[in-house]
């Protein structure tokens, strides 16, 4: 019954990473082992075992595991709807929507959760591997923490520091979060890690040593750049290339300002007969692409006002008119309909927006939350195919008439009368090889036998080969208590 910590001297340093090579690492050797991240701050949501939702890093991480996701892998998720505002999920189900400081007050409410579910863990499990959430080194937000060295100490858990030298600084990255924490926290925190090292690592050997004299911390590892992460699901939209593939069917994504649940591209992006571009903000639809994917958002009308204000609206109307396709998922399904209400201003100010009116449907937003996974059969081709729901609103019009799939006979998402523009609540169904060869070739586009699934699995495995090869996975491992 054993836990360790991976913290990062700031964001986007590869802890999520590092916690699935370690996890799968972990189990090969013979451990039953679990994820848990105590906070986590993402749109990228996975429905877990137990019919509540986790960040997508963490059901990523339970698959290394070799086990099922479950809320208390994550029991408080952020879910940001505005610039200053979030949507509270507490083990599993949402509890409030809170301005940023007001989150303040609420934190300190929710290291009692956080600190059952951890325990919860501990109970089945040999070993628990746990994420931290940005850096120790912000302590300002110190006070009432239960992402890092306020849930490390509460839980008595050793911390590993990770730096990432690919973005410079490392030294500074580690030197500096021992300089700034209390010394409480920093007895904590046990050795340190380098991540995402480009060349060779020996040319590191003086900075390594310098680290290790300046903080008496212990050096794990320098962990060289894994080139095979991008197969992986992300979990920042950061994270996401700008264009993926080199096939000859062009399929545009819109980088919406709250995308949410974005990893559904990712089975479309490893086809090679596809090439996928991510068009971002102050980017046009490019003319030739053959279809355009209106992804999941967690502000589906504060959504469709920003592709507005990007000219995508008219860029997708010049695609339909060219006889383009158009597939819009959970919001984006969404903003396709006449017309979008929010009476109760569950996602930001109460009201109504037109929608794009390329499907005769209307969305209206109500409290009650779809959280489950599905399964369904493509109208189309009439295979079986699995997914997710993770949505508020109900939608209905006449092109439900037309639906996407069913589910236990009963329709599901719609397609305009011409069959062009399509729409669906139905998260992950890229995943299913079956259905996805199926929908290329029902667009015209050249499907191969990629096994997704199996692929993510071997790409775990060799993830966890790397770290056993440059970093002291034993000594990491006896850290643990």
């Amino acid at each position: 019954m054993k836990s360790l910590m991976i913290q990062g001297a700031g964001s986007n340093v590869g802890k999520s990473m590092l916690v699935a090579g370690l996890c799968r690492a972990a189990r090969l050797r013979g451990y039953s082992v679990a994820p848990f991240k105590p906070q986590n701050m993402s749109n990228n949501a996975a429905v877990s075992a137990d019919g509540g939702e986790i960040g997508r890093a963490q059901a990523l991480q339970a698959l290394a595991c070799g086990i099922e996701p479950h809320t208390d892998m994550n029991p408080v998720l952020l879910k940001p709807e505005s610039e200053t505002g979030s949507q509270v999920v507490v083990q599993g189900k949402r509890i409030a929507t809170v301005k940023a400081r007001d989150y303040a007050a609420l934190k300190p409410s929710l290291m009692a959760p956080v600190l059952q579910s951890f325990q919860r863990l501990k109970a089945q499990y040999d070993l628990v591997i746990v994420e931290g959430a940005g850096s120790p080194a912000e302590v300002n937000l110190r006070r009432g923490d239960i992402a890092n060295m306020g849930f490390a100490r509460a839980a008595d858990c050793p911390v590993i520091l990770t730096g990432d030298i690919d973005r410079g600084g490392v030294i500074a990255q580690i030197v500096g979060t021992q300089a700034v924490l209390e010394a409480g926290d920093n007895a904590m925190i046990a050795g340190f890690i380098i991540n995402k090292f480009r060349g060779d690592p020996r040319l590191f050997d003086d900075g390594y040593r310098l680290i290790e004299a300046r903080t008496a911390w212990r050096g794990f590892g320098v962990v060289p750049f894994f080139a095979d992460a991008h197969k992986l699901p992300a979990e920042d939209a950061l994270d996401l290339p700008s264009a993926r593939g080199l096939g000859g069917f062009k399929i545009a994504a819109l980088a919406l300002s709250r995308i949410a649940n974005f990893d559904d591209l990712d089975p479309l992006a490893q086809e090679p007969g596809v090439h996928l571009t991510m068009v971002r903000a102050g980017e046009v639809i490019p003319a030739d692409t053959d279809l355009v994917i209106i992804p999941g958002s967690k502000s589906t009308r504060g959504d469709l006002a920003f592709l507005r204000a990007q000219g995508w609206d008219v860029d997708l109307a010049a695609h339909l008119r060219r006889g383009g396709w158009v597939l819009g998922i959970c919001g984006g399904y969404q903003m396709l309909g006449s017309l979008v209400r929010d009476p109760l201003g569950l996602e930001g100010p109460a009201g109504e927006t037109a929608g794009l009116g390329h499907l005769a449907v209307q969305t209206e937003m109500t409290p009650d939350k779809r959280l489950t996974r599905t399964k369904a059969v493509h109208a189309t081709s009439g295979l079986a195919m699995q997914g997710y729901e993770i949505h508020i609103g109900r939608t209905d019009g006449a092109d439900r008439a037309r639906a996407f799939a069913f589910i236990d006979g009963a329709p599901e998402g719609a397609v305009s009368a011409n069959g062009r523009v399509m729409g669906s609540y139905l998260h992950g169904m890229f995943a299913d090889d079956g259905f996805r060869a199926a929908f290329l070739r029902q667009i015209g586009a050249q499907a191969s036998d990629l096994a997704y699934g199996a692929g993510v699995e071997v790409v775990l495995d060799a993830l966890a080969a790397h770290l056993e090869q440059c970093l002291d996975v034993e000594g990491l491992l006896a850290l643990a208590r």
